[in-house]
């Protein structure tokens, strides 16, 4: 049995969207110093797409993030995630989402970093429909040891709490 959607949860009409990168933004925050002090930043999204099918259960999300944007309010921290002891931006330039499930209120997927993919699961808490566009807002927790990105594990969290706001216009 299908769950029910969440009453704030509007499904767009079916077919092919492209992801508005000036209008989504991807924003996480986790700990660091052994999980005392927040840490907040963004990330940049590349690009992506949704087929929106009918039914909506069978749609599909594909999005690319531009692991170079990541920003917090420390540069220097910034220079050190974008490099080979983190991210190393260099030689893996985007980090990739692709759905495999969307069940109304949660999409689930896999998530690549560094050629690492595991799994993950958005949970949808609004979106909206405008015309030819929709709107979505969701959460998610990655576990950022379980996609291979494992340095300074005292120092750094674990777990990094994502707010993603995005934007699709049919194209």
């Amino acid at each position: 049995m299908t769950p029910e959607p969440a009453s704030n949860i509007t499904p767009p009409p079916p077919g092919r969207y492209e992801l508005d990168t000036e209008g989504s933004t991807v924003e996480f925050a986790m700990k660091h110093l052994f999980g005392l002090l927040p840490v907040r930043g963004t990330f940049a999204l590349a690009g992506g797409s949704a087929t929106v099918a009918d039914p909506v259960e069978k749609s599909t999300v594909e999005a690319q993030i531009d692991a170079a944007s990541f920003r917090t309010p420390t540069p220097p921290r910034d220079r050190v995630v974008r490099s080979t002891m983190y991210l190393d931006t260099d030689n893996h330039p985007t980090i990739s989402f692709s759905s495999t499930q969307w069940d109304g209120n949660t999409l689930t997927g896999t998530l690549t970093v560094r050629e690492v993919t595991g799994p993950v699961t958005l949970t949808v808490t609004e979106s909206s429909v405008n015309g030819d566009s929709f709107t979505a807002r969701a959460t998610a927790r990655v576990d950022r040891l379980a996609l291979g990105v494992t340095a300074a594990r005292g120092m750094t969290g674990r777990y990094l709490d994502f707010t993603l706001a995005v934007r699709f216009v049919r194209r």
